[in-house]
Protein backbone atom coordinates (compact mmCIF):
# COMPACT_ATOMS: atom_id res chain seq x y z
CA UNK A 1 0.00 0.00 0.00
CA UNK A 2 1.71 3.43 -1.20
CA UNK A 3 2.19 5.61 2.13
CA UNK A 4 -0.91 7.66 3.17
CA UNK A 5 0.51 10.89 2.52
CA UNK A 6 1.75 10.24 -1.18
CA UNK A 7 -1.03 8.28 -1.71
CA UNK A 8 -3.13 11.13 -0.80
CA UNK A 9 -1.38 13.32 -3.31
CA UNK A 10 -1.77 11.44 -6.28
CA UNK A 11 -5.53 10.94 -5.61
CA UNK A 12 -5.46 14.84 -5.77
CA UNK A 13 -3.70 15.27 -8.65
CA UNK A 14 -4.84 16.56 -11.76
CA UNK A 15 -2.74 14.34 -14.30
CA UNK A 16 -5.13 14.91 -17.29
CA UNK A 17 -4.40 18.63 -17.66
CA UNK A 18 -0.81 18.39 -19.30
CA UNK A 19 -0.21 20.63 -22.40
CA UNK A 20 -0.23 19.15 -25.79
CA UNK A 21 3.79 19.32 -26.63
CA UNK A 22 4.16 17.43 -23.10
CA UNK A 23 1.80 14.85 -24.44
CA UNK A 24 3.78 14.49 -27.40
CA UNK A 25 6.83 13.91 -25.44
CA UNK A 26 5.48 11.57 -23.26
CA UNK A 27 3.66 9.50 -25.67
CA UNK A 28 6.68 7.59 -27.39
CA UNK A 29 6.78 6.14 -23.39
CA UNK A 30 3.28 5.33 -23.19
CA UNK A 31 3.85 3.60 -26.55
CA UNK A 32 6.75 2.00 -25.46
CA UNK A 33 4.97 0.24 -22.16
CA UNK A 34 1.90 -0.55 -23.98
CA UNK A 35 4.16 -2.58 -26.16
CA UNK A 36 6.00 -4.48 -23.49
CA UNK A 37 2.88 -5.12 -21.67
CA UNK A 38 0.81 -6.73 -25.15
CA UNK A 39 3.92 -8.74 -25.92
CA UNK A 40 3.97 -9.72 -21.67
CA UNK A 41 7.82 -8.84 -21.68
CA UNK A 42 9.01 -6.64 -18.82
CA UNK A 43 8.89 -3.28 -18.78
CA UNK A 44 12.45 -1.82 -17.66
CA UNK A 45 12.82 2.13 -17.55
CA UNK A 46 15.90 3.40 -17.47
CA UNK A 47 16.09 7.67 -16.71
CA UNK A 48 19.21 9.38 -17.89
CA UNK A 49 20.62 12.70 -16.82
CA UNK A 50 24.17 13.81 -16.95
CA UNK A 51 24.77 13.57 -13.42
CA UNK A 52 22.44 10.95 -11.63
CA UNK A 53 21.69 13.97 -9.38
CA UNK A 54 18.26 15.30 -9.56
CA UNK A 55 15.71 15.07 -12.14
CA UNK A 56 16.77 11.20 -12.88
CA UNK A 57 16.39 10.06 -9.21
CA UNK A 58 13.22 11.79 -9.30
CA UNK A 59 11.57 10.52 -12.83
CA UNK A 60 13.19 6.80 -11.81
CA UNK A 61 10.70 7.45 -8.03
CA UNK A 62 7.89 8.31 -9.80
CA UNK A 63 7.75 6.06 -12.18
CA UNK A 64 7.78 3.52 -9.70
CA UNK A 65 5.11 5.24 -7.34
CA UNK A 66 3.39 5.88 -10.33
CA UNK A 67 3.14 2.44 -11.70
CA UNK A 68 2.21 1.03 -7.99
CA UNK A 69 -1.15 3.14 -8.37
CA UNK A 70 -2.21 2.07 -11.11
CA UNK A 71 -1.13 -1.69 -10.33
CA UNK A 72 1.43 -1.95 -13.23
CA UNK A 73 4.79 -4.38 -12.76
CA UNK A 74 7.52 -2.24 -13.77
CA UNK A 75 11.20 -2.24 -13.01
CA UNK A 76 12.66 1.98 -12.66
CA UNK A 77 16.10 2.51 -12.53
CA UNK A 78 18.40 5.80 -13.25
CA UNK A 79 22.11 6.46 -14.55
CA UNK A 80 24.14 9.57 -15.64
CA UNK A 81 27.48 10.24 -17.98
CA UNK A 82 29.06 11.27 -14.51
CA UNK A 83 28.97 9.79 -11.12
CA UNK A 84 28.41 12.63 -8.15
CA UNK A 85 25.60 12.19 -5.58
CA UNK A 86 22.17 12.28 -5.45
CA UNK A 87 21.78 16.07 -4.19
CA UNK A 88 20.58 16.24 -0.62
CA UNK A 89 18.06 18.94 -2.03
CA UNK A 90 16.08 15.70 -3.86
CA UNK A 91 16.12 14.23 -0.68
CA UNK A 92 14.24 16.91 1.41
CA UNK A 93 11.99 17.13 -1.51
CA UNK A 94 11.27 13.75 -1.05
CA UNK A 95 10.56 13.32 2.66
CA UNK A 96 8.52 16.48 2.46
CA UNK A 97 5.75 15.15 0.06
CA UNK A 98 5.76 11.76 2.34
CA UNK A 99 8.44 9.34 1.68
CA UNK A 100 10.90 7.34 4.27
CA UNK A 101 14.46 7.77 3.31
CA UNK A 102 17.26 6.20 4.96
CA UNK A 103 20.91 6.57 3.95
CA UNK A 104 24.68 5.56 4.70
CA UNK A 105 26.83 8.99 4.58
CA UNK A 106 29.98 9.33 2.32
CA UNK A 107 30.71 11.37 -0.61
CA UNK A 108 28.47 9.72 -2.99
CA UNK A 109 25.49 8.25 0.11
CA UNK A 110 23.02 5.38 -1.00
CA UNK A 111 19.40 6.81 0.05
CA UNK A 112 16.75 4.07 0.58
CA UNK A 113 13.39 5.71 -0.73
CA UNK A 114 10.42 3.90 0.56
CA UNK A 115 7.18 4.58 -0.88
CA UNK A 116 4.84 1.75 -0.46
CA UNK A 117 4.48 -0.60 2.81
CA UNK A 118 5.15 -3.65 1.69
CA UNK A 119 7.69 -2.79 -0.73
CA UNK A 120 11.48 -2.79 -1.62
CA UNK A 121 12.54 0.41 -0.59
CA UNK A 122 14.07 2.32 -4.07
CA UNK A 123 17.98 2.15 -3.93
CA UNK A 124 19.09 6.05 -4.63
CA UNK A 125 22.71 6.89 -5.37
CA UNK A 126 24.58 8.23 -8.37
CA UNK A 127 26.07 6.10 -10.87
CA UNK A 128 26.98 5.40 -14.09
CA UNK A 129 23.88 4.56 -16.81
CA UNK A 130 25.87 1.49 -17.47
CA UNK A 131 26.50 0.63 -13.49
CA UNK A 132 26.04 -3.42 -12.58
CA UNK A 133 22.97 -1.99 -10.89
CA UNK A 134 21.45 -0.87 -13.92
CA UNK A 135 20.16 -3.23 -16.72
CA UNK A 136 22.19 -4.13 -19.37
CA UNK A 137 19.69 -4.91 -22.27
CA UNK A 138 15.84 -4.92 -23.20
CA UNK A 139 14.93 -1.71 -21.49
CA UNK A 140 14.27 1.98 -22.72
CA UNK A 141 16.47 4.85 -21.70
CA UNK A 142 14.48 7.94 -21.20
CA UNK A 143 17.15 11.27 -21.83
CA UNK A 144 15.79 13.35 -18.80
CA UNK A 145 17.57 16.63 -19.28
CA UNK A 146 19.18 17.94 -22.74
CA UNK A 147 22.64 17.24 -21.87
CA UNK A 148 22.21 13.76 -21.30
CA UNK A 149 20.05 13.55 -24.81
CA UNK A 150 22.94 15.57 -26.42
CA UNK A 151 26.33 13.84 -25.35
CA UNK A 152 24.82 10.36 -25.08
CA UNK A 153 23.52 9.82 -28.08
CA UNK A 154 23.88 6.02 -28.21
CA UNK A 155 22.61 4.45 -24.81
CA UNK A 156 24.06 0.28 -25.19
CA UNK A 157 21.34 -2.18 -24.91
CA UNK A 158 18.49 -0.02 -24.62
CA UNK A 159 15.48 -1.18 -26.83
CA UNK A 160 14.38 2.85 -27.54
CA UNK A 161 15.83 5.72 -26.63
CA UNK A 162 12.88 8.34 -25.49
CA UNK A 163 13.92 12.19 -24.62
CA UNK A 164 11.65 13.39 -21.95
CA UNK A 165 13.72 16.66 -21.10
CA UNK A 166 12.78 18.66 -17.60
CA UNK A 167 14.75 21.81 -16.55
CA UNK A 168 17.04 21.01 -13.68
CA UNK A 169 16.11 22.92 -10.67
CA UNK A 170 19.87 23.40 -9.70
CA UNK A 171 19.86 26.64 -11.61
CA UNK A 172 18.02 28.24 -8.55
CA UNK A 173 19.98 26.51 -5.93
CA UNK A 174 20.98 28.99 -3.35
CA UNK A 175 18.37 31.85 -4.90
CA UNK A 176 15.22 32.80 -3.14
CA UNK A 177 13.48 30.64 -5.62
CA UNK A 178 14.81 27.18 -4.42
CA UNK A 179 12.31 26.50 -1.83
CA UNK A 180 9.50 26.68 -5.33
CA UNK A 181 11.40 24.81 -7.89
CA UNK A 182 12.00 21.91 -6.24
CA UNK A 183 8.73 21.32 -5.45
CA UNK A 184 7.59 22.26 -9.06
CA UNK A 185 9.91 19.95 -10.31
CA UNK A 186 8.84 16.79 -8.48
CA UNK A 187 5.13 17.66 -8.93
CA UNK A 188 5.77 18.26 -12.58
CA UNK A 189 7.26 14.86 -13.00
CA UNK A 190 4.91 12.81 -10.79
CA UNK A 191 1.93 14.85 -12.77
CA UNK A 192 3.59 13.09 -16.21
CA UNK A 193 4.08 9.88 -15.11
CA UNK A 194 1.03 9.67 -13.70
CA UNK A 195 -0.49 10.66 -16.87
CA UNK A 196 1.98 8.05 -18.76
CA UNK A 197 0.78 4.76 -16.70
CA UNK A 198 -3.16 6.25 -16.46
CA UNK A 199 -2.51 5.48 -20.56
CA UNK A 200 -0.85 2.38 -20.40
Amino acid sequence: MILAPIKNLLDSMKYTVIPDDRKDALQPLIEYIQDRRMKEEPVRLLFVCTHNSRRSHLAQIWAKVAAKYFEIEIESYSGGVEVTAMNERIARELESTGFELGFDSGSNPHYQVVYSDPAEPVDCFSKLYDDSSNPSDNFAAIMTCSDADENCPFIPGSAARIPIRYEDPKAFDDTPLEADMYPERSMQIANEMMYVFSKV
